[in-house]
């Protein structure tokens, strides 16, 4: 079984959007959230789909599954203090009704990053299939800086082996359970992503290589380039430019 944790907890500070979450603006009808959702809800190997969504619009995500007819969003949950117990929340659902927790993969995805495709989701799972792991990642296009509490650059990584990690990112149920334990047992809750947790456990991470355009929208100009993007594509389905 393939199951999905799709996080949607956050609040959106940085999108300067006083009247809903960002998640939840909408482009040609449907909200950025959904248009995420239903590229999991059409995958024909995932069978489960767990949402971790802002307190308070639990039933407005409700109404917005059902008028969208979907079906695979099996849990609701709400967001915890951190990213790390948001998806902690959701994995404990899927790992408790698990009948195989060593064969069953779980996907961990942003709510906000709805430009993926089947393909892509196929290839991760392909890969943690065969690695154990696999984190959908992009080349890096500029100069990648370290720098240190002052801010002084201390390194500048050769960007020929530099990669963006962004999302999917696939992991068997056992193994992302185990890894959960462990840092909660060392005291720590601010894992930004799983890829960051299971490094830190231990875990050899592998790779999708995936399009720069698997943006993750926080900003308003991130907005616009979905927009403008989500339209190429439509225009190019509609008219086969």
């Amino acid at each position: 079984m393939v199951s999905a944790i799709i996080l949607a907890g956050g609040t959106g500070t940085r999108m300067n959007n006083k009247t809903k979450p960002k998640q939840f603006l909408t482009l040609h009808g449907e909200s950025i959230l959904i248009h995420t959702i239903e590229n999991f809800e059409e995958h024909p190997e995932v069978e489960q789909i767990v949402v971790v969504c802002v307190g308070g619009w639990e039933k407005y995500l409700q109404r917005e599954l059902l008028n969208n007819r979907i079906e695979k969003v099996r849990w609701i949950v709400p967001g915890g203090t951190t990213v790390q117990e948001s998806i902690y929340n959701a994995l404990s659902l899927i790992y408790n009704e698990s009948k195989n927790l060593h064969e069953e993969i779980v996907l961990v995805h942003d709510g906000v990053r709805p430009l993926i495709d089947d393909k892509l989701i196929s290839k991760v799972i392909e890969v943690v299939r065969a690695k154990r792991t696999a984190v959908a990642v992009s080349k890096a296009t500029e100069t990648i800086g370290v720098v240190d509490e002052t801010g002084e650059i201390i390194a500048l990584p050769d960007r020929t082996y530099s990669r963006i990690a962004k999302a999917p990112q696939g992991f068997y149920v056992a193994d992302l359970m185990k890894a959960h334990l462990q840092v909660q047992g060392e005291g720590i809750n601010w894992m930004i992503d799983s890829a960051t947790l299971m490094k830190h456990c231990g875990y050899k991470l592998s790779t999708v290589e995936c399009s720069q355009y698997n943006i993750k929208i926080t900003t308003p100009s991130d907005f616009y380039v979905y927009r403008a993007l989500y339209e190429a594509e439509e225009n190019t389905q509609i008219f086969g430019l």
